[in-house]
C-alpha cells in the first residue's frame, strides 16, 4: 500500500529538510521536491498537500524562483512559508514589497483569526521565527489575514475555501514555540491526512522488497557501526541471511571499545545471521598519518586508506551482484535540489572499486531522516547503544586531534572522551544534546600535579544542541558534571593536565574541530 504524501517544493530555503522531518514527525509521509517540478509530475505523485519553502531571492525579481499558477487549481491544499507566502501572494494578485522594518530571530505573533484550521489551539499571542527583509504588504483578494506582528501585517493569510494557507514565519524551526502544531494543524485539518507513516509498516514493507530485489545474488555492506550503515544491515540480513558479506574496517581512531561494540552485535557470537569480516588496519592508518597536520590532507589519507583496504576485502569475496549504501534522506538532499544550496556532496561509500561487479547500489534507508533511522533501528531489535549513537565522522579522532594523529594522541583522546561521555550521560545531562566529545588540542601548557611540574595537553570538550546539524548552540552544560569530567580526566588520562569547554556556536565554528 502507497503512504499518502505531502510534497514539499523547494525554493532554495536553508530549512527545507527540516520542513519535511517535522511533517514526518506528525506520521505523514513527505519528500522534498525542486518547485522546477512539473504540474503533470505532481498531479502523478497525488500529493495530500503541497508546502511551499522559503528562499533567497525576492518574488518580484526577474530571475525569481517561481511555479505555475495551475497549482492552486488542482484542489490540493497549499502551504506557503516565508519566501513561499509572498509567492502566493504575488501569484494571486496580492502584492510582496520590501518590508520598513526586517524582522529576524523570535518575534511575538498576534493570531487575529483564532477560527482558522491553520491555528487551532494556538495561543492568541505566540513566539515564532522570523527571517525576511520582503513582506505581504497587501493579501490578495479572497484572502483573510490570520496573523500579524507590529510591523508585519500580513504574518499570516489564508483562503479558506481554497485550502489555501501561507505563513511569513517558519513554523518547522524550533525556535517557533507552537511550529509542530500548526503544521500537525495543516496536515491533519485541512489536508485531512491519516497519519499512515509508521516505522513498524516500513520495516516490514522494505524487507519484503529486498527479498523480491535480491533473490538469491550475494550482497557487500562496507559496515562503519554507525547507526545508517548497522541499520542498513540489520534490514539486509533479516532480508537475505548469509547472502550478505558486512565489512567492518577498524582504522584505529573510532571511540574507546567502539569495534568491539560493533563485532558483539554483527560478528560470530553477535545476534545476526550474517558474514562478517573485521579488518584491524590501525597500523597501516597511522603509517600514513605520520607527520601529517593538514586537516583536509588527513581527511583525504584516511578516506583513500579505507577503499584500499575495502578493496583488498571485497577481492577476496569475489563477484558480488549488490553493494549496500547507508545513504539517508539528508544526503539526498544535500547534494543540491534544483536551486538549493549544495550543502556537502554525499557518497557513502567514498569510492567504489572498479573491479567490483555489482548490478546495483541498495539503498533501503534513502527516504529516512536519521531520528527515523533510529526508529527502525529500534524496531529491529538493534541496542539501544548502537542505535542512540551520536554522529560520527569517517575520519574518526582523526579529526579531533588537531595536528599530527600518533596512537598516543588516540590514545589519550578516546580515554578523556569515554569519560565525558560516560559522566554526562549518567547526570542524565545528555537528553537534549546533539553531540558532544571530547578533542585534543596541539597546545601543550605548564601543570603542577603532586609536588611535580608538568608539561602536558589541554583537553577540549564540546557539547552543542541541533535540530539538523546545519546549525547548532553550544550547550549550557551544568557546571558540576564539566567539574567532575575535568577532575576525572587530569586525575586518569597520562598526558593531560588541562581541560576547556567550547562554548562557540555554528556559524562561526563547525561542531567537528577539523
Amino acid at each position: 500500500m502507497k503512504n499518502e504524501m505531502i510534497l514539499v517544493l523547494d525554493f532554495g530555503g536553508q530549512y527545507n529538510q527540516l520542513i519535511a522531518r517535522r511533517v514526518r514527525e506528525c506520521n505523514v509521509y513527505c519528500e522534498v521536491h525542486p518547485n522546477t517540478l512539473s504540474i503533470e509530475k505532481i498531479k502523478e505523485m497525488n500529493p495530500k498537500g503541497i508546502i511551499f519553502t522559503g528562499g533567497p531571492n525576492s518574488v518580484y525579481t526577474d530571475d525569481a524562483a517561481s511555479i505555475s499558477t495551475e497549482v492552486f487549481k488542482l484542489g490540493v491544499p497549499v502551504l506557503g512559508i516565508c519566501y513561499g507566502s509572498q509567492l502566493m501572494a504575488h501569484l494571486l494578485g496580492g502584492k510582496v514589497a520590501t518590508a520598513p522594518v526586517s524582522e529576524y530571530g523570535k518575534t511575538e505573533v498576534t493570531i487575529d483569526k483564532p477560527a482558522s484550521k491553520l491555528f487551532e489551539g494556538v495561543s492568541a499571542k505566540t513566539i515564532c521565527w522570523m527571517s525576511h527583509t520582503d513582506y505581504i504588504a497587501e493579501a490578495p483578494a479572497g484572502f483573510d489575514v490570520s496573523a500579524s506582528t507590529p510591523v508585519c501585517p500580513v504574518a499570516a493569510m489564508e483562503n479558506e475555501a481554497e485550502n489555501l494557507y501561507a505563513v511569513q514565519f517558519h513554523p518547522e524551526v524550533m525556535h517557533t514555540v507552537e511550529g509542530t502544531a500548526m503544521l500537525s494543524n495543516f496536515v491533519y485539518k485541512v489536508c485531512q491526512c491519516a497519519g499512515d507513516w509508521k516505522m513498524d509498516s516500513f520495516v516490514a514493507t522494505t524487507i519484503a522488497q529486498l527479498k523480491e530485489k535480491i533473490g538469491d545474488g550475494k550482497v557487500l555492506c562496507a559496515l562503519s557501526g554507525g547507526v545508517d550503515s548497522s541499520v542498513a544491515a540489520v534490514l539486509l540480513s533479516k532480508a537475505v541471511g548469509k547472502q550478505l558479506t558486512c565489512v567492518f574496517v577498524d582504522h584505529g581512531l573510532l571511540r574507546k571499545n567502539e569495534g568491539d561494540e560493533v563485532e558483539a552485535v554483527f560478528g560470530p557470537e553477535g545476534r545476526y545471521d550474517v558474514n562478517f569480516i573485521r579488518v584491524n588496519a590501525k597500523d597501516r592508518f597511522y603509517a600514513k598519518l605520520a607527520g601529517v597536520t593538514e586537516p583536509e590532507k588527513k581527511r583525504k589519507i584516511i578516506g583513500e586508506e579505507f577503499i584500499r583496504v575495502f578493496e583488498e576485502e571485497a577481492k577476496k569475496i569475489g563477484k558480488v551482484d549488490f553493494l549496500v549504501q547507508g545513504t539517508i534522506y539528508p544526503d539526498v538532499i544535500e547534494s543540491g535540489l534544483g536551486k538549493s544550496a549544495v550543502i556537502k556532496s554525499h557518497h557513502n561509500v567514498g569510492g567504489l572499486p572498479d573491479y567490483v561487479d555489482f548490478k546495483e547500489i541498495v539503498e533501503p534507508l534513502r527516504l529516512l531522516f536519521k531520528d527515523e533511522v533510529r526508529k527502525a533501528g529500534r524496531e529491529l531489535g538493534i541496542p539501544e547503544y548502537l542505535v542512540s549513537r551520536q554522529p560520527f565522522p569517517g575520519p574518526g579522532l582523526g579529526i579531533r586531534i588537531i595536528g599530527e594523529v600518533t596512537e598516543e594522541k588516540v590514545k589519550i583522546v578516546q580515554d578523556a572522551d569515554a569519560i565525558y561521555r560516560e559522566e554526562v550521560a549518567k547526570a542524565g545531562a545528555d537528553k537534549n544534546l546533539g553531540q558532544y566529545f571530547a578533542a585534543l588540542t596541539n597546545m601543550r601548557s605548564v601543570g603542577v600535579m603532586g609536588d611535580g611540574r608538568t608539561y602536558d595537553y589541554a583537553i577540549a570538550l564540546r557539547a552543542v544542541m541541533t535540530s539538523d546539524f546545519m546549525t547548532a548552540e553550544s550547550a549550557q552544560l551544568p557546571w558540576e558534571v564539566l567539574h567532575k569530567v575535568t577532575n576525572r580526566i587530569v586525575n586518569e588520562v597520562k598526558g593531560v593536565n588541562r581541560v576547556m569547554y567550547d562554548c562557540t556556536s555554528k556559524p562561526p565554528a563547525t561542531i567537528e574541530f577539523e
